[in-house]
């Protein structure tokens, strides 16, 4: 998700799902288009990625999926929670995502969203499915590395 050694980044969500059902090829960061009250909303992190992906229409690129909440605070100004937001790429990495979407197999999924100084910025992976014996060879190894590290702190 957001890297720790900038401090200018915010996490606002991570979609913790897609790292377990997908494995991530290719990250890359891009701009959300999005109304003031959504950007409100975003920033108090009402934001859930589950279940979204990125959609290519008419030479650009849609999150689909996300839900952010409606703010507080708005009223009529508010947009529908679940609508369809533009992503904002070079048309070169448009492109790029659209050829490797057609591939089998290979989907645009969102991993995480955040602030990075005034914008708010999603954090897109170029994902293939897991098998299922790949998701409990995964498990396994996560339990084992979790054991040697409890091993070893008790030895210390």
């Amino acid at each position: 998700m957001a890297r720790p050694e900038n401090p200018t980044l915010t996490p606002l969500a991570s979609n913790r799902k897609a790292l377990h059902d997908y494995e991530v090829l290719e990250r890359l960061e891009a701009g959300l288009q999005l109304a003031g009250t959504e950007v409100k909303s975003a920033r108090q992190g009402r934001v859930q990625l589950k279940d979204s992906h990125v959609e290519f229409r008419d030479g650009q690129a849609f999150l689909v999926g996300v839900h952010i909440s409606p703010y507080s605070h708005g009223n009529r100004e508010n947009k529908e929670p679940e609508r369809p937001r533009r992503v904002l790429l070079h048309r070169r990495e448009i492109d790029r995502l659209y050829g490797q979407v057609q591939q089998k197999g290979f989907s645009v999924v969102p991993l995480a969203v955040y602030s990075k100084g005034p914008w708010i910025k999603v954090e897109l992976g170029v994902v293939r499915g897991k098998k299922q014996y790949d998701k409990r060879q995964a498990e396994k190894e996560k339990t084992l590395d979790r054991e040697m590290r409890q091993a070893m702190s008790e030895r210390r």
